[in-house]
């Protein structure tokens, strides 16, 4: 648990404070079946009422003590359960942001997800619950035995022969469920991916009638996971019902042996009682230590898959930002350029061109040619496995994160909307002013629909922007990459649903107002023919490169694809 000692670290003053009033706390807790015991093997015999008074008065003053000493400790390991998990899912957040591509695909999407959540709730159950119990329990066991050794040893010889046994139980039972409990982890990821496709993809659903296979879908991961969280709780269940067991057959001998003792004179009824309360003490607390056993278990699987994430995020060996200025007058170049995700066969081979800076590059190929991949590379979201890329003459990887994707404005496929104004989603949490977000917005042929709502740039959207068109949410992602006048623009497939008036509109104020780099993306020729370069890719090749008048004599695919769109036409 490494881990966990490293965000308690920064909090072990708080953590002194409370393990300090939960010994005292637990010091009284164990006077009180002695005082009980002293009261009524000594005191009461001698017929003292001044002393009967004052051993009940300090009672209830230990009594009073023991109390106020675990309310305040509870609330002190409240704020440190709350400073600590506030930290983690920090970092694990921060963590998360900052995964490669290629990473978050190994991982996947929906075991972050949990991993945010559910994980880093069980840790904080955990640090929270050591803190209450985890000091309490061991004191009141051990010093429940060493007090009892202290009234009787014989009896507490008795009690102490079941400790062995219930040792090694738990031992075994623990070591079966620390895996059992990484299997359910498991199965939440699987149970929280099919709910978040459904989500992503609740209108298809619709549309296509499939709520009934997906509900089936839902039905077998959700079964799975209760299958899984039952073996584990099942397993670890088996604890507590045997440590009661063995505390209850030592009790049956203790209060045997006793009777035997105080029959013969040989042990007076006082310590008989003080046994059996200090006997319910060390059962509740070996019940409260299977508890424990068990949550650590389920924590310790949490902090593997948390540590995880941390692990491979640390273990980025980040570039300084340079601050070196452009040189040169080509602003990406790829050089013989291999890639693949995964699979046997790359997704682009031997990639190569140049891209003059100010100009425009467009990238046309079927589905699944490699376009968006090409993008990705650029920006780093992934390594190539073979050749060279250079921005700005400078290998990428010359660049810090932050600084390279700095450089970019972007606009994926699927780009996502908050629930906040349609200002603040074009400002994107960047230090912009609202004269720029209104200049983005008016070059992204936005501006005329969002003022026309009452409320203008301040008008809230729906998360997903599910309350505009599929154009106007181009729109304005447009215009969001637009804000921060970015050296590069890439639009990948980001006018496919903008009619051609207003795509040729968005090309020529873009052309006309911006200085950047233009990479555009497109399955139609209308968004690329007025490119200074065409790249044509088909199954990531390049098969054809050059301007739109080139291509149509010298590419047989690209002008397939132009007659097929457009007979030949020039829009405008």
């Amino acid at each position: 648990m490494k881990l966990l000692v490293h965000y308690l670290s920064p909090l072990k003053k708080a953590l002194f404070w409370g393990f300090s009033i939960k010994i005292l706390a637990s010091v009284l807790e164990l006077l009180l079946p002695y005082i009980l015991s002293y009261i009524l093997d000594s005191v009461v015999p001698a017929g003292e009422m001044k002393m009967i008074f004052f051993w009940g008065g300090m009672m209830i003053l230990a009594a009073l003590g023991a109390y106020f000493g675990n309310v305040a400790a509870n609330r002190n390991a409240a704020r440190v359960a709350r400073d600590a998990s506030r930290a983690i899912r920090h970092d694990l957040f921060e963590a998360t942001m900052h995964l490669s591509s290629r990473e978050v695909d190994g991982l996947t999407v929906p075991s972050l997800e949990s991993r945010l959540t559910s994980d880093t709730y069980h840790l904080h159950h955990f640090i929270g619950m050591i803190q209450r119990i985890g000091v309490r329990a061991p004191m009141l066991l051990i010093g429940g035995i060493a007090i009892t050794f202290f009234l009787d040893a014989r009896l507490a010889l008795i009690l102490l022969a079941t400790l062995p046994v219930i040792g090694v139980s738990i031992f075994f039972i623990t070591g079966r469920g620390l895996p059992l409990y990484q299997k359910a982890h498991a199965s939440v990821d699987g149970m929280v991916r099919v709910v978040r496709e459904d989500c992503g993809g609740v209108r298809v659903i619709k549309a296509l009638s499939r709520e009934q296979y997906e509900k089936e879908r839902y039905d077998a991961a959700n079964r799975k996971l209760v299958a899984d969280e039952t073996r584990a709780g099942v397993t670890m269940a088996l604890t507590q019902p045997l440590m009661g067991l063995f505390l209850n057959l030592g009790l049956v001998l203790v209060i045997f042996a006793g009777a035997y003792l105080v029959d013969r004179d040989l042990s007076k009824p006082g310590k008989i009682i003080a046994f059996i309360q200090y006997f319910t003490l060390m059962s509740s607390s070996i019940a409260v230590l299977t508890r424990i056993f068990v949550d650590y278990s389920r924590s310790l699987a949490s902090a593997r898959r948390i540590d995880e994430v941390l692990s491979v995020y640390h273990a980025h060996k980040e570039s300084p930002d340079t601050g070196d200025a452009a040189t040169g007058e080509i602003a990406l170049e790829f050089r013989d350029v291999s890639f693949a995700y995964g699979e046997k066969y790359d997704t682009v081979s031997h990639i190569s061109f140049s891209l003059e800076r100010g100009k425009t590059l467009g990238i046309i190929g079927a589905t699944g040619a490699g376009k968006s991949t090409l993008l990705r590379l650029a920006m780093r979201f992934y390594e190539a496995k073979d050749g060279e890329i250079l921005v700005d003459g400078l290998p990428i990887a010359h660049y810090g994160e932050a600084e390279l994707h700095k450089k970019f404005g972007v606009v994926m496929q699927s780009d996502f909307i908050a629930a906040d104004t349609v200002a603040e989603n074009i400002r994107f949490g960047r230090e912009i002013s609202e004269e720029k977000v209104r200049r983005a917005a008016a070059l992204a042929q936005a501006a005329e629909y969002i003022e026309a709502f009452p409320d203008g740039y301040e008008h809230m959207l729906s998360a997903k922007g599910t309350n505009l068109s599929g154009g106007q949410r181009q729109r304005l992602l447009i215009a969001r990459a637009l804000a921060g006048d970015p050296e590069f623009l890439v639009l990948d497939d980001a006018s496919s649903a903008l009619d051609y008036k207003t795509d040729a509109a968005l090309r020529r104020t873009v052309r006309e107002a911006l200085c950047a780099t233009t990479i555009v993306v497109a399955q139609r020729v209308s968004s690329v023919m007025y490119a200074d370069l065409i790249l044509v890719l088909d199954r990531g090749r390049i098969i054809g490169a050059g301007k739109h008048d080139e291509l149509l004599e010298n590419c047989a695919l690209y002008r397939e694809i132009s007659e097929s769109q457009m007979g030949g036409a020039i829009l405008e």
